[in-house]
């Protein structure tokens, strides 16, 4: 496999856009057998028709999501329009998009399979997937309908956000110059993939001296924190505001295929009946501690991530996606610490891209070739290829 970064600041002027694109990739990359490049950009690259141009005249399908902002080799910034492009011989890239999954995941993704890839033999080596963020969905739910569809196949991509403080309304998933606020769009790659990943979370150390255990649960709602109202437990550790936004590690020890391996949540918010809503799943019996959070944490994180690329043999690139609220620990110093760290850390020779999710799905662990699916929060999940 090879791989190429491509960039434009260009947002007013599709045809301009696409002779910056066209040339940067003239220049770094000949096509092989097949081709398909991921995409992140601004919500306004899709309004002004640059993405549509884009998708029209380049010789291979566009998939992705909208980000606040992005970064590749020697370039960060926003607002602005990143490809990552991979080509080989010997894998295939099959991309698709579903219909609305509002009111279900499963049927569309699998309708969506069905259409696109029927007469491919075997599984496919790894799934990228670029999810909408609907409320009523939780990371976990399109994870699980993934394996159903698809088995035993590593699971890797954002959930969508876009440059807004909170509400993401303009979050979109990219496929062929459309845009979706409520389909996942997604690549499947059949072949000599060999994916790897990696995850960064905040250190451990960080633990504040808080252990509590999900006596009560179900899905994001915690009721019940050592047999106790989930609020009023908070209530008792003191000043429970600032805790909204101190992620969680939570072992999810109750799960039967758990590694080990913790992952992180983000508290939501409290329900009128002091229900505490994570932003990912919270099995019942799982254990958990609070980890304190700064600018400094973030960015020694994904540094120390992101230089563990270089370590690695056989790389022809990497996709990374940072949860937007590691962007927001991070925003007073600097709007673009955490990119442009990552930017210097990782070498020029390896093409890369990295862009901001609203929820991370990356394995925590592979065995004999099965991944541990897990949905993140407040995580940096990398990609090597």
């Amino acid at each position: 496999m090879k791989c190429a970064s491509l960039y434009t600041y260009e947002i007013d002027h599709p045809e301009k856009a696409l002779g910056e694109v066209k040339a940067q990739l003239d220049a770094k990359l000949k096509l092989l057998k097949y081709s398909v490049g991921v995409v992140m950009c601004h919500p306004e690259f899709i309004a002004s028709g640059v993405l549509g141009c884009l998708s029209e005249n380049l010789p291979f399908d566009l998939v992705g999501s909208t980000s606040s902002s992005q970064c590749i080799n020697g370039q960060a910034g926003e607002p602005i329009l990143t490809i990552f492009v991979m080509t080989a011989d010997d894998v295939q890239f099959i991309a698709g998009v579903t219909s609305p999954v509002n009111d279900g995941i499963e049927g569309p993704l699998q309708s969506s399979i069905n259409k696109i890839s029927p007469d491919q033999p075997g599984s496919p080596s790894l799934i990228l997937a670029f999810t909408p963020l609907l409320l009523p969905h939780s990371g976990e739910a399109y994870i699980r309908a993934w394996e159903q569809a698809i088995p035993n196949v590593p699971i890797f991509g954002p959930v969508t956000v876009d440059d807004s403080a909170d509400s993401y309304e303009d979050s979109q998933t990219l496929f062929r110059g459309g845009s979706y606020i409520d389909a996942v769009s997604f690549v499947l790659c059949y072949g000599n993939v060999n994916p790897r990943f990696i995850i960064g979370t905040l250190p451990v150390d960080k633990a504040l001296p808080f252990i509590g255990t999900a006596t009560k649960s179900s899905g994001t709602s915690v009721h019940e924190i050592n047999d106790m109202n989930a609020r009023r437990y908070f209530d008792g550790i003191g000043t429970i505001e600032k805790f909204l936004l101190v992620p969680f590690a939570i072992h999810q020890k109750k799960r039967q295929d758990y590694d080990g391996i913790p992952v992180i949540r983000s508290m939501a918010t409290f329900a009128e009946d002091g229900t505490a809503i994570f932003r990912g799943e919270v099995d019942q019996g799982s254990s958990f501690t609070m980890l304190a959070c700064n600018d400094n944490d973030v960015l020694e994180t994904s540094r120390q991530k992101a230089e563990q690329i270089d370590e690695m043999e056989n790389v022809a690139g990497a996709l990374l996606f940072s949860c937007i609220g590691r962007r927001m620990a991070t925003i007073t110093p600097n709007p673009l610490a955490e990119l442009q760290l990552v930017k210097d850390a990782i070498s020029p020779d390896v093409p890369f891209m990295m862009g901001y999710a609203g929820g991370e799905m990356c394995p925590t662990s592979m065995t004999n070739g099965i991944p541990v699916n897990r949905f993140h929060n407040h995580s940096i999940i990398i990609l090597v290829v």
